[in-house]
C-alpha cells in the first residue's frame, strides 16, 4: 500500500511540474525579474515571446521608454537604441486574454505595438500600476495583449520605473536586459 501511494505521488509531482506555466527570468542590470507566462490566455503570444527568449533576442537590449506610474518598455533596441531585427508581428489576441482573465494590471507583461493592432513583434512593456485603458477593448477597439505576470522581482521594475528619463521617455542611465532565459530550459548556445 505505501508503495502505491508514493507512485501515486510521484505521478501526481510529475502531472503537476509538467502542466507548470512557464517562466521567464530576465537578468537586468538593476536585478532579477521572475515573469510567468499564460499560454493557455495568449498562446500565440507567449509562443513568441518564448521564441525571442530562445533565439537570445532580449539579450543586451535596454528598457528604452520608461513611464513613472505607467510602465516601462524594453526588448527592441539595443544600447545605441539601434532597433533590432524581428519576425513577422504576432496577431494580437486582447480579446482572447481579457476574456481568460487577463488585465493590463500592476505587474503584467504585454506586447508594445503600434496603431496597428497586429504589429507587435519582440518589444513588450510590464505595467508599473493598473492600466485600465490598455485593456480590451481599449480606446482604440483591440487593446493590448497581456501574456503573463511579474511572480518575482516587482521591486527591480518599481526601480526601472522611478529612473530619471530625457527625450522620449528614455533613461538618463541606460538599463539593459543582460539576459533572458526560460527556466527549467538549458539556455544552449
Amino acid at each position: 500500500m505505501k508503495r502505491l501511494v508514493v507512485a501515486a505521488s510521484l505521478v501526481l509531482a510529475s502531472v503537476s511540474a509538467f502542466a507548470a506555466n512557464p517562466q521567464v527570468e530576465l537578468i537586468t542590470s538593476k536585478g532579477k525579474v521572475v515573469i510567468e507566462l499564460y499560454p493557455e490566455k495568449a498562446p500565440l503570444t507567449v509562443a513568441n515571446f518564448l521564441q525571442y527568449v530562445k533565439d537570445k533576442q532580449y539579450d543586451g537590449t535596454i528598457f528604452h521608454r520608461v513611464i513613472r506610474d505607467f510602465m516601462i518598455q524594453g526588448g527592441g533596441m539595443d544600447e545605441k537604441m539601434a532597433e533590432k531585427p524581428t519576425r513577422p508581428p504576432v496577431k494580437n489576441e486582447a480579446k482572447i486574454a481579457f476574456e481568460k482573465g487577463l488585465k493590463n494590471d500592476r505587474g503584467t507583461i504585454a506586447m508594445a505595438r503600434t496603431a496597428d493592432p497586429d504589429s507587435a513583434t519582440a518589444q513588450f512593456f510590464i505595467n508599473s500600476k493598473n492600466n485600465d485603458f490598455l485593456n480590451y477593448p481599449s480606446r482604440d477597439g483591440f487593446g493590448y495583449t497581456v501574456f503573463g505576470k511579474v511572480i518575482s522581482g516587482l521591486p527591480v521594475v518599481d526601480q526601472i520605473s522611478v529612473s530619471p528619463t530625457a527625450a522620449g521617455d528614455v533613461p538618463v542611465n541606460t538599463i539593459t536586459i543582460q539576459s533572458a532565459r526560460e527556466l527549467g530550459k538549458k539556455s544552449g548556445k
